[in-house]
């Protein structure tokens, strides 16, 4: 059965503040898929992956590295330099000549990275020297054991903070029209915001505000290179991952929402789902907790069906939800939830990261004939 456009709030646009119509409130989710190569430049592959996908209202990039030291993952994207600018300009006119909007996600892996991604060979850098412990990282040759970080002195802080602004700086030269940055799932920002992980006792650790300062810093370089109204933030309140776990993560979150609230950015994502696990002090936090204070566009993530989407947005909690996984493997998602079409199954997971079109571009639209 096909759903009621006319009714369906997932299926009907949104104009955004920053002038970006949506053609509908359905968010392609960043998705780290590990096509770009030894090199880490955008192809031709990646180009059509995101094109055939572009009949959503959003399209968020995987997980893009602003620099050397950010790399923690084999095969993923960049950032940081003139070649990465021109390739990933491939995939951006790919999915403007669908009329969608992509943003580029702006990531830097802080410890949950190894030795053999850093340009020195040395551990990665972190807030605090503590390693993630009950897990491997991915790397080129296999999985491997966490290392214990070192801790980022003042000076390289400020460089990195520099490094965001370059990178967003090169996102809006390769054509994006707006930048995502990645403060969730245990990356360097989640890092510095979370006591678990982030044992400062100087300007940058201690208390919320000053466990805050990075982020902050970060907000203020990359609005120096977009309008702050072109600039998302990504947050995982309730996940696990990369052995994240904050005792006080209610009072933590919402204050950090509110404190967003003053930056007038595009909008603040949020993974309310439980597919990066759920708190281990108490409750998942909802939408609905930040939707009391934070004024702005939020987008929900991880886990949501269509019902579930339309549900979200009809009560007010979203405004826009992003999908995942069920984009793998339904590149025309948007054509099945407006057609009633059923949906593909999601793929092995084996194949999320493998490095040619086998599990990537190789998933087919439905067609009507099939019903």
């Amino acid at each position: 059965m096909s759903a009621n456009t006319t009714t369906s709030k997932l299926l009907s646009p949104l104009k955004l503040s920053c002038g970006l119509t949506l053609k509908n409130r359905i968010v392609m989710a960043p998705l780290t898929r590990a096509r770009a190569g030894q090199e880490r430049l955008p192809n031709d592959l990646m180009a059509e992956y995101y094109a055939q996908r572009a009949s959503v209202g959003l399209i968020i990039s995987e997980a893009t590295s602003i620099s050397e030291r950010g790399l923690g993952w084999p095969n993923t994207p960049g950032i940081f330099t003139a070649e990465q600018v021109q390739h990933w300009k491939k995939v951006t006119e790919a999915v403007h000549a669908k009329d969608t909007p992509i943003f580029l996600q702006l990531w830097h892996c802080g410890r949950a990275s190894h030795s053999s991604f850093q340009p020195d060979g040395l551990a990665p850098y972190a807030p605090s020297p503590i390693a993630i412990s009950g897990d491997q990282v991915h790397t080129a040759s296999g999985k491997q054991d966490y290392e214990t970080p070192r801790e980022m002195s003042l000076e390289l802080i400020a460089e990195t903070v520099k490094e965001y602004g370059r990178a967003a700086k090169l996102a809006k030269e390769a054509g994006f029209d707006g930048v995502e940055v990645h403060g969730a799932n245990g990356y360097l920002i989640d890092q510095f915001l979370e006591a678990v992980t982030n044992q400062r006792n100087d300007a940058y650790g201690g208390s919320l505000e000053k466990r805050q300062r990075f982020l902050k810093e970060v907000l203020e370089a990359v609005c120096a290179e977009w309008p702050s109204d072109r600039v998302g933030l990504r947050l995982s309140p309730n996940g696990r991952f990369n052995g994240m776990g904050e005792v006080d993560y209610r009072a933590n979150f919402l204050d950090t929402a509110s404190m967003l609230a003053k930056y007038n950015l595009c909008y603040l994502h949020v993974m309310d789902g439980a597919d990066f696990g759920v708190p281990e002090h108490g409750s998942p936090m909802t939408l609905d907790e930040f939707r009391v204070v934070y004024p702005g566009l939020l987008i929900g993530n991880a886990g949501y069906t269509q019902a579930l989407a339309e549900e979200r947005l009809a009560q007010g909690s979203a405004d826009l939800i992003a999908f995942g996984r069920l984009l793998i493997s339904n590149p025309d998602l948007a054509e099945r939830f407006e057609h009633g079409w059923p949906l593909a199954p999601s793929p092995d997971p084996s194949i999320w990261y493998s490095f040619d079109a086998h599990g990537y571009t190789d998933f087919p639209v439905y067609s009507a004939s099939q019903g």
